[in-house]
C-alpha cells in the first residue's frame, strides 16, 4: 500500500498551491522593488546587502517548501532523522553564507537585514491584502 502511494505521488506530483506560487513570484517582485529603491537612495554596499539578503531569504523559503513537501511524503517512512538532518544542513548553509558576508564586510549589515526580511514583509503584505479583499467582498 505504501509503495502504491509513493509511486502515485512520483507519477502525478501535486501542483503547487496558487498561494505558494503567488508568494514565490511576489518575493522576487518585492526584492526588485527594494533593490531599485536602495540603488537610488543608498550606497552600493547597502544595495548589495539587500540583494544578498533577499536572495538568501527567497532561496531559504523555496528550500523550506521543498523540505516540507518531502517531509509529508516521508511521514509514511518514519524517517525523522533524515528530515532533521536536512533542516540542520539548511540552517548551517545559511549561517555560513551570513557569516562570510558579515565577516568579510561584503555588504552593509542593515541592507542585509532588510533583504532577509523580504519574505516576511511579503507574507504580512499578502495576509493584509487577503483580509482587506475578504472584508471588501463581505461589505459589497
Amino acid at each position: 500500500m505504501k509503495n502504491q502511494i509513493r509511486t502515485a505521488y512520483r507519477v502525478n506530483p501535486i501542483e503547487k498551491n496558487p498561494l505558494q506560487k503567488k508568494l514565490e513570484i511576489t518575493n522576487w517582485v518585492v526584492l526588485a522593488f527594494f533593490l531599485l529603491g536602495s540603488s537610488a537612495l543608498q550606497s552600493f554596499r547597502f544595495s548589495l546587502g539587500v540583494l544578498l539578503g533577499g536572495m538568501i531569504s527567497i532561496i531559504n523559503f523555496y528550500w523550506l517548501h521543498q523540505d516540507l513537501r518531502n517531509t509529508f511524503q516521508r511521514l509514511m517512512d518514519g524517517s525523522r532523522a533524515v528530515i532533521l538532518f536536512k533542516y540542520c544542513i539548511r540552517l548551517a548553509v545559511t549561517a555560513a553564507f551570513l557569516y562570510l558576508i558579515i565577516a568579510y564586510k561584503v555588504a552593509d549589515v542593515i541592507g542585509l537585514l532588510l533583504g532577509l526580511s523580504i519574505v516576511v514583509i511579503n507574507i504580512v503584505f499578502t495576509v493584509i491584502m487577503a483580509f482587506h479583499k475578504k472584508n471588501f467582498m463581505e461589505v459589497s
